[in-house]
């Protein structure tokens, strides 16, 4: 998949491209659908599929704090990739790019910028400065330019639409079954892992740990996890997201104590899944209760992956760093 993140007019000799545009922060069945409809008539035309989106998101910029985050931009480009976008035009949300007048937003951009021949869009969409651009000034100006635009029908769920929104509301309460969904596969973070504080191996539960974005939307907590990317199998473990209160952390953080694994896997790049939330995150009095603690989560975690008690031989999750 191509990454774009510059747009700069296109030569005469540029065929264009079939398109959608829109936060995507969800990338769930709605989006899903716009995106196998573009796809369908990028094939058709022999285009390439393209999906338009903003880093950071709109209202990420505008609203402070802003709202919780489904995925981190890693996330979103490892999802497009893997629904066969040929290529993802990541444009920077700016006070520049805030202030531009819908016109030339559809002219510099879509037009000049990326040829859009095709373009699919919800029909509450809007952009531009004052949020004044909408769907029919996309087709009015396309219609002009050759750009034939559509809008999608919403996506529909136990009666209720499809949204960034609703995903979000699952993650924050855990309520992981109906996230994956609406999302149409499991919930995943990823990333590469890094260099912890290593105080988890100092009370026999070392870590793997991953940077997360400091407004996901998942709940803070203990879950039993599944890892893919360690091995042609996925690794099975605990983990914890959020701050660590007890060493008065700062930042979040995903930290795994994954269960028979002991590779030194610093740099690797992996996918967390969420499978079953455990407890909120706490802070404890002392590392004896933290330790009391895990091992009760850990214990948790094997009946719910239906995994044997540890063996005091296996090196349990040693090398891992953390």
């Amino acid at each position: 998949m191509k990454l774009i993140r510059h747009i700069t007019p296109a030569s005469d000799a540029a065929p264009g491209c079939v398109a959608t545009i829109g936060n995507f922060d969800g990338l769930h069945q709605g989006h899903r659908a716009v995106i196998t409809h573009v796809e369908q008539q990028a094939a058709a035309r022999g285009l390439p599929a393209t999906v338009i989106s903003f880093e950071p998101l709109p209202i990420e910029f505008f609203r402070s704090p802003p709202p919780p985050r489904i995925y981190a931009l890693r996330d979103k480009l490892r999802l497009l990739q893997s629904l066969g976008v040929t290529q993802f035009a990541c444009l920077r949300f700016d006070q520049q790019l805030a202030s531009m007048e819908a016109e030339d937003f559809v002219q510099d951009i879509l037009l000049a910028g990326l040829k859009v021949r095709y373009l699919v869009v919800g029909d509450d969409f809007r952009f531009g400065k004052g949020r004044r651009g909408d769907y029919h000034l996309l087709q009015q100006m396309g219609a002009a330019h050759g750009m034939e635009v559509v809008d999608t029908p919403t996506l529909l769920h136990t009666d209720e639409r499809v949204s960034s929104t609703r995903i979000r509301l699952a993650l924050s309460t855990a309520e992981l079954e109906l996230a994956t969904t609406l999302l149409g596969q499991p919930y995943r973070i990823s990333g590469r892992v890094r260099h912890g504080d290593k105080r988890g191996r100092t009370i026999g539960f070392p870590t793997l740990n991953l940077r997360v974005p400091q407004h996901v939307a998942l709940r803070k907590g203990v879950y039993a996890v599944r890892v893919m990317g360690l091995g042609e199998t996925a690794v099975y473990g605990v983990a914890n997201v959020g701050v660590r209160p007890t060493v008065h952390g700062m930042e979040n953080r995903l930290e795994a104590h994954l269960f028979e694994f002991n590779q030194q896997v610093y740099g690797k790049h992996i996918c967390v899944e969420p499978v079953a939330f455990l407890r909120d995150e706490m802070k404890f009095s002392s590392f004896d209760d933290l330790k009391t603690q895990i091992a009760r989560d850990a214990e948790q975690a094997r009946a719910i992956f239906s995994l044997s008690p540890p063996s005091t031989l296996a090196g349990e999750g040693l090398g891992m760093g953390g």
